[in-house]
């Protein structure tokens, strides 16, 4: 089923999500990847600040190449999230609410993802260019001394996504591997 969400996520919002919808986000999200998670989780484990707040957010698992002139942002292509996995518990505990990504998630991410009623969403692999004509406009906000993992605020419409995990732990890569073994 298509569904068209905005940002910031909300409980209903969540809640109307299943396993296998197709949705289609508007608004901010943000960009972090392996180093930047490790710098929030390290910041907040020591009673720290991160560069934005996380409560009802969603962060995009993202390293975007360099924009070309004219661009708002280069390639746009989901990084493999169970590198995040040691991280997405906590970072769920303080407000986070949906992740966009590709591939499987650890028992502890999809618990969470449970109890703190959030989302996974996929994006694409290798659909990188096209991704990045969804975004409208990007900027840092923090860690720019990492480069293209630095954290950016981007403004999307209509980014396309499919939900994995639902907020009742529903996981499409489970249930497509049973609809479509022989």
């Amino acid at each position: 089923m298509d569904k068209y969400i905005t940002t910031p996520l909300n409980d209903n919002i969540i809640k109307s999500l299943s396993a296998g919808d197709y949705v289609y986000i508007t608004g901010i999200i943000y960009s972090a990847r392996d180093a930047a998670h490790k710098r929030m989780y390290d910041s907040l484990m020591n009673g720290g600040e991160i560069p934005f707040d996380l409560k009802n957010n969603m962060i995009y698992y993202l390293g975007p190449t360099p924009e070309r002139e004219g661009q708002v942002i280069g390639s746009a292509g989901p990084t493999t999230s169970s590198r995040m996995d040691k991280y997405t518990p906590l970072l769920m505990e303080h407000g986070l609410k949906g992740m966009i990504g590709k591939g499987k998630r650890s028992q502890e991410v999809i618990k969470s993802i449970i109890e703190y009623n959030g989302v996974y969403l996929a994006a694409v692999g290798g659909a990188g260019a096209l991704l990045s004509k969804k975004i409208i406009s990007s900027k840092i906000i923090g860690y720019d001394d990492l480069g293209t993992e630095a954290i950016r605020e981007m403004y999307v419409k209509d980014f396309p996504t499919i939900v994995v995990i639902d907020s009742k732990g529903n996981n499409l890569y489970e249930t497509s591997m049973k609809e479509f073994s022989y």
